[in-house]
């Protein structure tokens, strides 16, 4: 493909600001520029960059708010949306269906968060479980964070394998670093079961069947979900972390190595100078791959902040039929965020 496919991100919060990076890899892709209403923290360290990316207004008090702060303003969301191929929507949850209105305006495709309901788009993505379902379609909506991750591990067995159930328990971070909207908290709390992202991750794999219980936990630095799963055909703990270490978004590390937690794969991030602490790959342990009769468990780390970052690019090329299989778009995604090199420097 010769023309780049031209990008809008509406919201440059945690996610959007991420997006937008993740476009601007994009060898494949042009960044048209970001929206957002006021000038946040996010906005306000944009412009303390030089700007790289123009800043629209969503709204007319957003735009006055904008220039009060002497943040430089090219335009209106619907000045951005006119511009572009397509739109990442990346706002607040609710406030993306009612943009939807604007997308339809102007005939754009645009890829929704995990935040939207279901009913905002017309498929529900995931990159590798089912790429070719969002094949020049108009409206998509991505998997949340917990559910990104979870599938990638999922799929990858399911490919090998088969999978007919999994269980799971994800230990959910309270909120993002820099949040504090929940409180000052030091307690555990339980949600009812099942966990919406058992039934999502049915919704794209409807052949599993999954049920799962969530606690909230007063950390910020990523989820971990611990997974019973049972295959179709039995696996080795020796096959399955093989199985694990071939897929490019799925970084397999033990206690050994020194990865303790959530706190040390954060850590590993910064050092690695990965922008903000990023790590777009779940982290799965091999310390944590048991068997219970045929039933295989095993841990993951979730990056809420990042993971989602590579589905969305994939969302953007399935929509706009860049690349016609999972296996060229997610390789072409990964191939522009740099993820899975370091599998070959052994």
């Amino acid at each position: 493909m010769d023309k780049k496919i031209r990008v809008g991100v509406a919201g440059y919060g945690v996610i959007g600001q991420r997006l937008a990076d993740g476009v601007a890899l994009q060898g494949d892709m042009e960044l048209i520029g970001v929206a957002d209403v006021f000038p946040t923290l996010s906005v306000r360290a944009l412009k303390e960059k030089g700007m790289p990316y123009k800043l629209f207004a969503a709204s007319q008090d957003g735009k006055q708010a904008l220039e009060e702060a002497h943040i430089p303003v090219s335009g209106m969301l619907e000045d951005l949306v006119q511009q572009v191929d397509i739109m990442l929507d990346a706002t607040s949850a609710g406030i993306g269906a009612k943009n939807k209105v604007l997308y339809e305006k102007y005939g754009k495709h645009a890829i929704f968060q995990g935040g939207e309901s279901n009913d905002v788009a017309n498929v529900f993505f995931h990159g590798y479980a089912n790429y070719e379902k969002g094949l020049g379609v108009d409206y998509l909506k991505l998997t949340s964070c917990n559910t990104t991750g979870l599938i990638r591990a999922v799929d990858c067995l399911d490919r090998t394998v088969g999978v007919e159930k999994v269980a799971i328990t994800i230990i959910r971070r309270v909120a993002d670093p820099g949040d504090y909207h929940r409180g000052l908290t030091n307690a555990l709390k339980v949600d009812k079961a099942p966990s919406h992202q058992a039934l999502d991750l049915m919704t794209i794999m409807p052949h599993v069947q999954a049920t799962g219980i969530l606690i909230h936990t007063p950390v910020t630095h990523g989820h971990i979900i611990t997974v019973v799963l049972t295959p179709k055909k039995d696996i080795s703990i020796e096959e399955a972390i093989e199985t694990f270490e071939k897929h490019p978004r799925i970084r397999v590390v033990s206690i050994d190595e020194g990865f303790l937690g959530n706190a040390s794969l954060f850590r590993y991030a910064r050092d690695l100078g990965n922008p903000r602490g990023d790590m777009y790959e779940i982290a799965l342990w091999k310390d944590t791959v048991v068997k219970s009769g045929r039933d295989l468990m095993f841990a993951i780390n979730i990056p809420q902040e990042s993971v989602v970052i590579p589905e969305n690019m994939d969302a953007i090329r399935s929509s706009m039929k860049m690349q016609l299989t999972r296996e060229d778009g997610t390789s072409t995604t990964n191939r522009y965020l740099g993820i899975g090199k370091w599998k070959n420097q052994d």
